[in-house]
């Protein structure tokens, strides 16, 4: 059987019948019916050197946690509580603009955990529980203080959008171990509301599209559209795959180098393969009761991130190289009645979130797996609005994120910030400092890891100055 090569599948489908494919299209069937027979571009990669982590679970806690009552306690805020600071304590701030305000001490106490003795809040008695496991930087800083364009300098590097997220570049520089998911998944609200910057937080930019993240949910139908409208028989179908298959070979030889149709191809094969696999890697129906409790499934406060959490563990055991998830609109944007909001989210993501931690330990992931935790920016430590219902207004000028596995140093402590945990004063970490220590962690060099776009050799450090900060590397 011939096939011309000005033939489309839209013609060729249509001169058909419903009874040639169960006898002419059977011949065309091979063995690798469900395989890779497209160039995908996601193949796995050589890195740069030995890597210490080859996947990366993001918790992208947008809307920025306040690290002065979380994981920086300052005896400071409780001294000057409800007075103006002094001066010479918010001129560390190298982005200032006469941030000025009343301090407010933490409602919350802290103490030490674990053998690191790190502080932490009560209000994460979960996460202290791991504290050992965990590498705190509290000396991160952002270059902008309104959400979206911090939010774009978190995810990609840049404060502006166009640009591939760190998570594309990572699907680039190691492709994927399991061609039949894609290498980048993403875990957004299953009630459909998406972060702050939408679907800009996983685009591959000028990267191949087959990079950007691909958003799924739990539940029978893991991606939107996956499975057909009726039910056909299994010859059927495999005979009508591999003859697009074969179509889209003919269709692509006669269109070289036009990485839009390679990657739509691609992900039209993908999306078959993901039939057979994604429902079950997204389903949590075998996991055992004891597991579930820990993730704190079932339980009204904990039940929706704690599957995202679980849903992350389960496709990293899949080959998946980066999971990305995102907390339910900006719960963590406390501007007011700090005492209810950042204690509602902390009851929503601490349990899950420690038990994604520990659950990766006890299955021997999580040296191989890099979880990253942190907002766009913290809080600073003055109170904003009426004091009896007060929250704490946008601070980037230093807040806390932590690692944990990956080859990350754990148990340890990284940086500071001033007296009152206004800016970070000691081993400032940067957005492109802490974007090249997790390539570098990866096995991948950030000033190599370059894209050539219309002669422009871009990378996701840019061409800003970055260190890979190796105190915080085991």
């Amino acid at each position: 059987m011939s096939i011309d090569q000005h033939t489309t599948r839209r013609s060729f489908f249509g001169n058909s019948t419903d009874g040639m494919f169960g006898a002419a299209l059977a011949s065309l069937l091979s063995d690798d019916v469900y395989g890779r027979s497209l160039d995908s571009g996601l193949d796995a990669a050589q890195t740069h050197f030995a890597p210490k982590a080859k996947a990366v679970i993001h918790l992208c806690m947008q809307g920025g946690p306040s690290q002065v009552d979380l994981f920086d306690p300052k005896p400071a805020l409780k001294k000057y509580d409800g007075q103006e600071p002094p001066r010479e304590l918010t001129q560390t701030a190298v982005f200032e603009n006469d941030r000025r305000g009343q301090l407010m001490q933490s409602p919350w106490k802290f103490r030490q955990y674990g053998a690191s003795g790190a502080w932490v809040s009560e209000v994460l008695p979960h996460i202290a529980g791991e504290v050992d496991e965990l590498c705190i930087v509290r000396s991160m800083y952002n270059v902008h203080s309104n959400h979206e364009p911090a939010i774009f300098k978190l995810v990609s590097g840049q404060t502006f959008p166009g640009h591939p997220t760190f998570g594309s570049w990572i699907s680039y520089g190691l492709g994927s171990e399991n061609q039949n998911l894609p290498s980048y998944v993403v875990l957004a609200d299953p009630a459909g509301r998406l972060p702050t910057n939408g679907v800009s937080n996983w685009m591959s930019g000028y990267l191949p599209p087959v990079h950007q993240g691909t958003r799924m949910r739990a539940g029978d139908s893991p991606v939107l559209n996956l499975k057909p409208d009726y039910e056909e028989l299994p010859g059927v179908t495999a005979a009508k795959r591999d003859l697009i298959s074969r179509l889209d070979r003919i269709h692509k030889k006669s269109r070289p180098g036009q990485r839009v149709l390679d990657a739509r191809l691609s992900n039209y094969e993908m999306a078959a393969r993901m039939q057979l696999e994604a429902t079950q890697a997204l389903s949590t129906a075998d996991e055992t009761e004891a597991t579930q409790k820990m993730y704190g499934i079932g339980h009204k406060s904990t039940d929706e991130f704690g599957q995202r959490c679980l849903l992350a563990r389960r496709l990293i055991e899949r080959g998946v190289r980066f999971v990305q998830l995102f907390p339910r609109g900006q719960a963590w944007d406390n501007h007011s009645n700090i005492r209810t909001s950042l204690k509602s989210i902390c009851d929503i993501t601490d349990q899950p979130v420690a038990a994604l931690v520990k659950d990766l330990r006890d299955r021997g992931l999580l040296d191989s797996t890099l979880v990253v935790w942190g907002g766009e920016f913290g809080r600073l430590p003055m109170s904003q609005g009426d004091l009896k219902k007060a929250g704490r207004d946008h601070g980037p000028y230093g807040f806390t994120s932590w690692m944990a596995g990956g080859g990350s140093k754990a148990g340890s402590v990284y940086g500071s910030t001033d007296e009152i945990g206004y800016a970070s004063v000691e081993n400032r970490v940067s957005i492109q400092d802490w974007h090249a220590t997790i390539l570098h962690l990866l096995g991948l060099h950030h000033e190599e890891l370059v894209f050539n776009r219309n002669g422009l050799g871009e990378r996701l450090t840019h061409q800003f100055e970055t260190r890979v900060v190796h105190d915080i590397i085991a």
